[in-house]
């Protein structure tokens, strides 16, 4: 079987390749980009169409450069977790001076999922020796520039056998049948930003300022539900995506529409139950 994004799915439309995200299943994908300065009428900014497997990583370059052209990028640019990674992070700021912000992905690796083993992240990355240091300070032996699955440069750093099959805390480092810590990381920028991004989202500046990228949820419920977006008229990612544009603009009028006639949006309803934990003002 080939893979989704070269799959024929569909018999009536060659560019629509299929994919499942939980119980949704579609032959495209819309992006939809929002501002969200307060005060101000939340009107959607850029719309990206792609076939439903495309990565939404992969599509961030091109939401900066359509936003660039137009004179409407952000300083900020409030994102889920498909969106971020280390890459994504330094290329943003680099290219176009924008600080990607939401949460990251977590680290997988079984000595981080059950917090008690060592973590990359609990390594000394030496970048000048390029060399790292665990945790019980044993220096690695090589250090190796490559290439990622997706063709991404990465740097594979390789601990010595004899180093690690006789440390004491083997059993929390590495399960490899030879007794030898591997470490994959990405270079020097790229890895500093995401160790940076990590630590940025545990701070309550952080839950703060990401609260306002739910409106975003709020814009596709209204495209859905109201303005038909999940369902494509016609054939083809052309006429999808054109779609998805007036739709866009037809969200746009309806929201300015109301901001003119006073109608300014509320914020997100407050359940029962948290309104009786809150405290009354005196």
């Amino acid at each position: 079987m080939p893979p989704a994004a070269k799959f024929i799915s569909s018999p009536y439309d060659s560019e629509a390749h299929y994919a499942k995200k939980r119980s949704t299943v579609g032959g495209y994908k819309v992006h939809l980009t929002e501002a969200c300065d307060p005060g101000l009428p939340h009107l959607i900014t850029n719309v990206e169409t792609t076939a439903a497997p495309v990565a939404d990583r992969d599509v961030v370059a091109t939401i900066h450069a359509a936003l660039a052209q137009k004179g409407l990028l952000p300083s900020t640019h409030l994102v889920d977790t498909g969106y971020i990674d280390g890459p994504l992070l330094d290329a943003s700021r680099l290219a176009y001076h924008v600080d990607l912000l939401g949460p990251t992905r977590a680290d997988y690796q079984w000595q981080a999922a059950e917090q008690k083993g060592f973590a990359a992240s609990d390594f000394v990355i030496d970048w000048v020796k390029q060399e790292a240091i665990c945790p019980q300070n044993r220096r690695s032996l090589n250090w190796t520039p490559a290439h990622d699955s997706s063709k991404r440069e990465v740097i594979k750093i390789k601990f010595a056998s004899a180093d690690c099959g006789a440390c004491t805390s083997r059993s929390s480092c590495t399960r490899t049948k030879r007794p030898r810590r591997t470490l994959t990381i990405r270079p020097q920028n790229q890895y500093v930003a995401l160790q940076t991004a990590r630590v940025r989202e545990t701070s309550e500046a952080f839950a703060k300022q990401y609260r306002m990228r739910a409106g975003i949820e709020g814009t596709i419920s209204q495209g859905v539900r109201v303005f038909g977006l999940r369902r494509s008229r016609y054939l083809g990612r052309a006429k999808t995506y054109l779609q998805h544009v007036i739709t866009a603009a037809a969200i746009n009028l309806v929201r300015l529409a109301a901001w003119f006639a006073g109608d300014i949006p509320a914020l997100t309803r407050t359940s029962p139950l948290v309104a009786v934990l809150q405290p009354r003002p005196a």
